[in-house]
């Protein structure tokens, strides 16, 4: 399949939103990206305030993005070069058919 995509997740801390926003505006993609608050919940508090620990949750942005089998490498190195050490998770999926209903 030449046109294979997909989806790349990044969970990310709120303190890093604007500048993702800004790294993923400058990466050419047909139909954008999607981002979204989510609670985040690590059993180890890693990086979790007092306050989270207490909730036992934190609050970070989820961007979901679909990308090009091709453009991939580009994206990935980008994130792990400009973002290293800062705490962003990632997860990269295939996807396996998508479209508009």
């Amino acid at each position: 399949m030449d046109n294979e995509e997909f989806l790349v997740i990044l969970t990310v801390p709120y303190s890093l939103e604007e500048a993702i926003i800004d790294c993923l505006l400058t990466f050419e993609v047909d139909y954008g990206f999607s981002s979204f608050p989510v609670s985040a919940h690590d059993h180890k508090n890693k990086g979790l305030s007092l306050a989270e620990q207490v909730r036992g949750k934190q609050q970070q942005i989820r961007f979901q993005m679909y990308v090009a089998k091709h453009d991939l490498p580009t994206l990935t190195h980008r994130l792990k070069t400009e973002f290293s050490g800062s705490g962003i998770t990632y997860s990269v999926l295939p996807v396996i058919e998508r479209g508009v209903i």
